[in-house]
């Protein structure tokens, strides 16, 4: 048990028995991809996002050059955008962020995997892939388990963050989500995909730091729209922030509500 489970030791047990009792013993030395994790700034946590559908040409390469200005960790987009991503930031640190299974976590197995893998293929340094929901609300965790490892496998070198949508799940479950991230070689847990209602919170990723320990990182999104929103998704244990209100945090200052 890691250090960071103490508070969470009742919830991290129930999850423990359940994804043994469905997968059986933890592997030993699961590869983990190296990701980004421990940035100076508060920038340098920050996934630039931008995910809605009626996005243009213009507005990714606007959130690109907004990314390179500002220093960023990587611009998020939908997988049709990562070759335009790439082009827009070769040559700079910024990374190219995309999203898998976006946003229900509901298509087929292979299908998400192989979403992965042209992703990377065209330029996806990350990917961010939606859990299976209804397979865990269903109990179905080994389909679960499939369904991670699969994008994962397909995503390597690229390293994985595994949406969780928190806002749907009660805490036994986001347990049980983190615990079997943690079999498969993703490189985080991340709460939220904007789109599914609630968003990040501190007690959330709290729990998610506390069922991860130091093996993984967590990413806190959706609902995260001011400079106060973002030091307190640090503060609790995220690593990297999602936001498409990156430009008003750096600021200090607030979006308006609705954005991701």
């Amino acid at each position: 048990m890691n250090t960071y489970v103490a508070d969470y030791s009742a919830v991290f047990n129930r999850a423990n028995e359940a994804v043994t009792a469905a997968l059986g013993p933890a592997p030993d030395g699961v590869d983990v991809p190296t990701a980004v994790r421990n940035a100076d700034t508060l920038a340098g946590r920050i996934d630039h996002t931008l995910l809605k559908a009626d996005a243009t040409m213009t507005a990714i390469e606007i959130l690109c050059d907004e990314a390179r200005e500002h220093g960023f960790a990587s611009v998020c987009v939908n997988s049709r955008w990562v070759p335009t991503a790439a082009e827009r930031l070769a040559g700079s640190a910024v990374m190219v962020c995309t999203v898998v299974g976006f946003p229900l976590g509901a298509m087929t197995r292979l299908a998400k995997a192989e979403e992965a893998r042209i992703a990377v293929a065209e330029g996806a340094d990350e990917i961010d892939m939606v859990l299976d929901i209804g397979g865990l609300l269903s109990g179905d965790l080994a389909a679960v388990y499939d369904d991670m490892l699969g994008v994962v496998g397909a995503a390597r070198p690229a390293p994985v963050k595994v949406i969780l949508e928190t806002s749907m799940l009660d805490d036994e479950q986001k347990a049980i989500a983190c615990l079997i991230a943690l079999r498969t070689g993703a490189a985080y847990v991340k709460t939220s995909t904007g789109f599914g209602g609630g968003g990040a919170n501190a007690h959330d990723i709290a729990l998610m730091r506390a069922m991860v320990g130091d093996t993984l990182g967590v990413k806190a999104s959706g609902a995260v729209r001011s400079r106060a929103d973002a030091t307190a998704m640090v503060k609790a244990g995220a690593d990297r922030i999602g936001a498409s209100a990156s430009v008003a945090i750096v600021a200090g200052g607030e979006a308006a509500a609705g954005g991701y």
